[in-house]
């Protein structure tokens, strides 16, 4: 698969092994991280013209996968260890 801007590992790359661990052990999660992907796979074909839509159809994918990754973020910084 190619390298996609926005994936979960390049936006929280201290993160990635609590990604694993939450997509493996909580659904709730899971589903979240396979919407996000969606949702980011849909705005790079967009963006790279291979299925474009139209300027407010991107916004509203963009608000979406906004408000995604503030959900996962959220969860992500609740999964940490506190020091």
């Amino acid at each position: 698969m190619s390298h996609r801007p926005h994936d979960l590992a390049a936006e929280f790359p201290e993160m990635v092994a609590t990604i694993k661990s939450l997509k493996a052990a909580d659904a709730h999660f899971a589903r979240l991280a396979a919407e996000y992907d969606e949702v980011n796979d849909r705005i790079h074909r967009a963006e790279t013209n291979i299925e474009p839509v139209e300027d407010l159809a991107m916004v509203d994918l963009r608000k979406q996968r906004g408000h995604l990754k503030d959900e996962i973020y959220a969860m992500l910084r609740a999964a940490q260890p506190t020091s």
